[in-house]
């Protein structure tokens, strides 16, 4: 009989406490879970969680991450056909639904709290996953920039924060996050990014 692959066993270890993270925060509020709970939810033991994470937070981060896995593993890249309004509503208005699902919501609200007050865990948020995403977001602004869409002299990633930053502070907000919202967002948006014409 083969021997039992450790590394095997550990992944479904860490698998198995990422899921239980993700289940009790539709059961408890963040500040009511525990590690004793989430390993009690897991099947193994409190020095386990320890041993792989360093904090609660640092579980909720990594619980987080396995929600927004891709089955490539590649990285993120936003759509381009060509018509940057139409890209950037799809993103949007997709961002807002999985912001306003439950499984999602929650863990994220607790996430954005914790990355405001441990330093390590921002380091760790920004390199894991803002990073990679708001370079998939510069990527795609400055195709349109190269298209003539945008003003050759944009700042990026001024742009990103103007686009994205007020779905997220709107969601933080607990206010709605419409299809309406982002279209009314984007005309405004980008009605001050475009170039800007020579007067005749």
């Amino acid at each position: 009989m083969p021997n039992p692959d450790p590394g095997r066993r550990n992944e479904s270890s860490r698998r198995a406490v990422l899921t239980a993270t993700l289940d009790l925060l539709q059961e408890v509020p963040y500040a009511r879970l525990s590690i004793e709970g989430i390993a009690a939810r897991a099947g193994v033991g409190k020095q386990t969680i320890y041993r792989w994470w360093p904090s609660k937070a640092a579980v909720l981060f990594d619980a987080f991450l396995l929600l927004s896995e891709t089955s490539s593993g590649e990285s993120p890249r936003l759509p381009d056909t060509g018509d940057l309004r139409a890209d950037l509503a799809l993103v949007l208005k997709a961002t807002a639904a999985e912001l306003d699902d439950p499984r999602l919501s929650e863990p994220m609200r607790a996430l954005a709290t914790e990355v405001a007050h441990d330093e390590a865990l921002a380091a760790s948020y920004h390199e894991r996953l803002d990073a990679p995403l708001r370079d998939a977001k510069r990527q795609r602004l400055r195709s349109a920039q190269e298209a003539g869409q945008l003003a050759d002299d944009l700042d990026l990633d001024v742009a990103i924060d103007i686009i994205w930053g007020p779905v997220l502070n709107r969601w933080l907000q607990r206010g709605p996050v419409t299809d309406e919202y982002v279209d009314a967002l984007l005309d405004t948006a980008l009605s001050g990014l475009r170039p800007r014409r020579p007067a005749p």
